[in-house]
């Protein structure tokens, strides 16, 4: 199928928004230019010291080093523009001081995840649609040298024994890179990236991610310390969800946050943040995530924030909040809450396959009050699609109520996802704990119906 009229415009929106971003001219490096480019890297890193110019400012060093590069582009027997100079200059620069050709991507705030996908093709993921990019490296060790990079910047590494690799950026983006023998044609990477400027609650209503009767609640069960779970799938907004609610607890209480790679930014002022550790090259000194929850049990948290359960620390997770450490908030993976409760169920039977499903099951319906469901839809856009209480358990089984439910009705024509926030009029039974907290919601909110 040919490509529309409108993809050929979003195209070369893209193609200019790039370069502006990038402060780059509007103009393409010849492909010859390439081996240029690695050759001037080279020479450069030869004649600077870059350890004696870490402690002078940033922009400082740049505008010297850009001299040193311009006086080595002149004494090249190769002829270049004006324009050419300044743009290999540039790219010389994220060499040294980037991640070379993703510097464009990482610079435009409109994008959401960066796919890499070997060094000849990578993809960016804008408002939920994925797009093509003009962006390549010049080989698989180009590559690789920027994923070292990376890793090594966060105390991790990655080669053939430890093929697969977590990490972060400075600004909290998170990054996963599998290289070979495991990546069969070459190196993988994929940047989800974290904007500086979080959404507040305000923001996911304007978005009409949630209506603002959900928010109410949420805000109502953050502060009356309920313990709430965000179940979805990839990419559905859990981590976005979990820092907006963060912004309702107290500043004067004690938040402890337990990540694999720390990307929760929290505005409290009163912040302890802890981060697993892989194994070293002997294969010792890991820390994962159970350890860490044990441990933060003995630093006085008054909130235990957990940035996602994949594993046997769900039982520790579930025994904390049943343990005086009520307001515990924490991501799952799942697509529905009653799949999110079959996941902890298996979570917990790998930390003590000894341990019966049914107490497995009361400790679920003891500790969580609520899941809340997090979608994306085929549009791109992100909705919380339920809130859900657990309401304690019947028999055998851990029983569920739905508060609030997003009813899908179709799509526009445009392809945008067409349907309906509406109340089920169940009022919850974590409502006496909200009327023990002093908190008194508005009569008709569970009712509310908001159609987008």
């Amino acid at each position: 199928m040919l490509p529309s009229i409108e993809n050929k415009q979003q195209q070369l929106t893209w193609e200019q928004r790039l370069l502006k971003n990038a402060g780059r001219p509007k103009t393409a490096l010849k492909p010859e230019y390439q081996e240029l480019k690695f050759t001037l890297h080279r020479k450069l890193l030869d004649k600077i010291n870059l350890e004696a110019l870490a402690t002078i400012d940033n922009q400082r060093v740049r505008g010297e080093v850009r001299q040193a590069l311009f006086s080595l582009i002149d004494n090249e027997p190769t002829l270049l523009s004006s324009l050419e100079k300044q743009q290999i200059c540039e790219e010389v620069l994220d060499e040294v001081f980037g991640l070379g050709p993703l510097e464009p991507l990482l610079q435009d705030s409109t994008i959401s995840d960066i796919l890499v996908n070997t060094h000849k093709q990578v993809y960016i993921e804008r408002r939920g649609m994925l797009e093509l990019t003009s962006v390549t490296f010049r080989d698989d060790q180009h590559l690789l040298r920027i994923i070292d990079k990376i890793v090594s910047q966060v105390g991790r590494r990655i080669d053939e024994s430890n093929p697969m690799v977590d990490a972060r950026l400075a600004d909290g983006s998170r990054v996963n890179a599998v290289i070979p023998p495991l990546a069969v044609d070459g190196p993988l990477m994929s940047i989800r990236r974290f904007s500086t400027d979080k959404l507040m609650p305000a923001d996911l209503v304007e978005r009409k991610a949630m209506t603002p009767g959900m928010m109410e609640l949420m805000e109502a069960g953050v502060k009356a310390k309920l313990n709430i779970v965000i179940a979805g799938g990839t990419g559905a907004g859990k981590t976005t969800l979990l820092n907006a609610l963060s912004f309702f607890i107290s500043p004067k209480e004690r938040i402890v946050t337990i990540e694999d790679a720390a990307e929760l930014q929290l505005k409290q002022p009163h912040v302890a943040r802890l981060e697993t550790r892989p194994p070293n090259l002997e294969g010792h000194g890991a820390v994962r995530q159970r350890e860490l929850l044990v441990n933060s049990l003995r630093m006085r948290p008054d909130r235990i924030v957990v940035g996602e359960v994949r594993g046997s620390e769900a039982l520790d997770m579930l025994q904390a909040m049943n343990t005086g450490h009520d307001g515990s908030l924490t991501t799952v993976h799942a697509n529905s809450p009653r799949d999110a409760v079959s996941r902890l169920e298996v979570m917990v039977s790998m930390a003590n396959s000894n341990m019966q499903l049914i107490s497995i099951r009361q400790q679920i319906a003891s500790a969580v009050h609520i899941f809340v469901q997090a979608s994306r839809f085929s549009d791109g856009s992100r909705r919380v699609t339920s809130i859900t209480e657990v309401t304690g358990m019947e028999g055998e089984v851990v029983t569920l109520q739905d508060i609030f439910v997003f009813e899908k009705r179709g799509l526009s024509p445009e392809g945008k996802v067409i349907g309906r926030f509406a109340a089920t009029g169940i009022r919850p039974k974590f409502y006496e704990k909200l009327l023990a907290a002093g908190i008194r919601l508005r009569p008709d909110l569970f009712d509310e119906v908001a159609e987008v």
